[in-house]
């Protein structure tokens, strides 16, 4: 007999559902809404061209380094155990971001954030996709979806809002009572759902070194802007990163349960889904960093004014978004990212002329704008291209991969062009962005050459495992 729609147990489900998203809404608006305050934030605690770069990155890093041993732990300790931890954690580190009266302390609970946002993450979008099954679990990942792209097109408007008005620290205040009610509310919708299969450890080591082998090279890449490249200090950093990153390869060639199992990381699919996701986000948040600093340090705008130039650039990418997933079902995932990346490409080249008297209507929101529109089909590319081409056994891990792929390129997006336009950013013309504007639309053509040789031609074959969108 069929389900009753209507039934307690299933209006639960959906409940347990909306409170998930909320929780993800936090996530995904943590990542952008800062970008708006962050002239703001530099200004009030006097920070430095590289400590500012770390209020975001500290974030970026730490989710993303992290958010494999956060899945594992889901999968060890419980789903939703791992989720209400995750939660208690972000929600407090957004507590002691708002009251940190320096940047050393807003780094710290910014990074906390992170670490909370990656057990939270993946343990909430494994209940999703656990709970949900047959076309219910399409409907559930499609609401997931959404709450994904309304959480960037939010956090661009209320970042400028609050900055704009009772201050920069309702940014992260804001977090406070959603993450209560959340916490308070998920044990009466959502089930332990203790998983069928309990790997014996956790890779803990292969964390930590990925982890930390990330922040070495992304401290270099910033260190790069103010001593040079050819700096001791900045060679030393990169070395030592790589060096992790090859430890990190031995050990988990070693380990009876590694983090990331290294034959899914041999299949070119998985290869090219991630080069794609680590292009994309790396030269979106770029972009958001880049014209933030533009429109508010270069053309006076405030934080309110450039939030409202920001909002129709992020439904923009939920419309490349929506144009990508129908480009691929019909072409697929090759014509998607190239097309993608050619826009993104072209939306840098328009933004490279960029002058100290610009409008930025004119000027700067028709670049950022085809930019978007493009890097919204190449986030659909790269997860329909890693996620279409692994066996279900594998399906977990790979979403973890191009999840970690996403936060770890925004973190080195950021970081590249912090670097490259460090003399605009300290207040000396705009020679600095036009530049990193260049460097921009290099990388994009890149990615586009990249889509062509890896990303395997025509339609993705359907699945029945779970598939995790953007």
């Amino acid at each position: 007999m069929a389900q009753d729609v209507a039934s307690p147990h299933v209006t639960r489900r959906w409940w347990g559902l909306v409170l998930l998203c909320f929780a993800q809404f936090m996530v995904i608006l943590d990542v952008t809404v800062v970008n708006v305050a962050l002239p703001v934030i530099e200004e009030q605690l006097s920070l430095s061209r590289v400590a500012l770069t770390w209020v975001v990155t500290a974030y970026t890093l730490c989710f993303g380094g992290l958010m494999m041993l956060g899945g594992r732990l889901a999968d060890t300790i419980g789903r939703r155990r791992t989720f209400l931890i995750g939660l208690v954690v972000f929600t407090i580190a957004s507590l002691g971001s708002g009251l940190a009266e320096s940047g050393t302390l807003l780094i710290a609970a910014r990074a906390a954030q992170g670490i909370g946002a990656a057990m939270l993450s993946p343990a909430a979008l494994s209940i999703v996709t656990t709970t949900f099954h047959g076309p219910e679990r399409n409907r559930a990942l499609g609401v997931w979806a959404a709450i994904g792209g309304a959480g960037a097109a939010v956090g661009v408007l209320l970042g400028g809002v609050f900055a704009a008005g009772p201050g920069w620290e309702w940014v992260f205040f804001i977090n406070v009572p959603i993450g209560v009610l959340v916490a308070a509310l998920v044990p009466l919708t959502v089930g332990a759902g203790w998983p069928d299969e309990r790997p014996g450890r956790v890779d803990v080591p292969g964390a930590v070194l990925v982890t930390a082998a990330a922040g070495l090279l992304i401290y270099g890449l910033v260190q790069a802007g103010d001593t040079g490249w050819d700096a001791a200090v900045t060679l030393l950093t990169l070395g030592a990163g790589l060096a992790l990153l090859a430890l990190f390869v031995l050990v988990e060639r070693n380990t009876k349960a590694p983090l990331v199992r290294l034959a899914v990381l041999a299949r070119r699919p998985v290869v090219a889904g991630n080069l794609v996701m680590l292009a994309a986000s790396g030269l979106l948040l770029a972009n958001f960093f880049l014209n933030s600093q533009y429109l508010q340090h270069v053309l006076r705008l405030d934080a309110l004014r450039t939030g409202l130039i920001f909002l129709p650039v992020a439904l923009v990418i939920g419309l490349g978004t929506h144009l990508g997933v129908r480009v691929i079902g019909r072409f697929g995932g090759r014509v998607a990212g190239t097309a993608g990346f050619a826009l993104a490409a072209a939306g840098a080249v328009l933004l490279v002329q960029v002058q100290v008297e610009d409008n930025p209507l004119i000027h700067v929101l028709p670049g950022f704008a085809v930019s978007g529109l493009g890097l919204g089909a190449a986030f659909v590319t790269a997860t329909t291209t890693a996620m279409a081409h692994v066996d279900h056994v594998d399906a977990g891990m790979a979403s973890g991969l191009i999840n970690t792929g996403h936060e770890l390129g925004a973190t080195l997006g950021i970081a590249f062009v912090s670097t490259i336009a460090a003399t605009s950013l300290t207040g000396e013309g705009t020679a600095g962005y036009s530049s990193a504007f260049v460097a921009a639309a290099v990388v994009a053509a890149l990615a586009a050459l990249i889509v062509l040789w890896l990303v395997p031609p025509g339609r993705p074959p359907a699945t029945d495992g779970p598939v995790f969108a953007h």
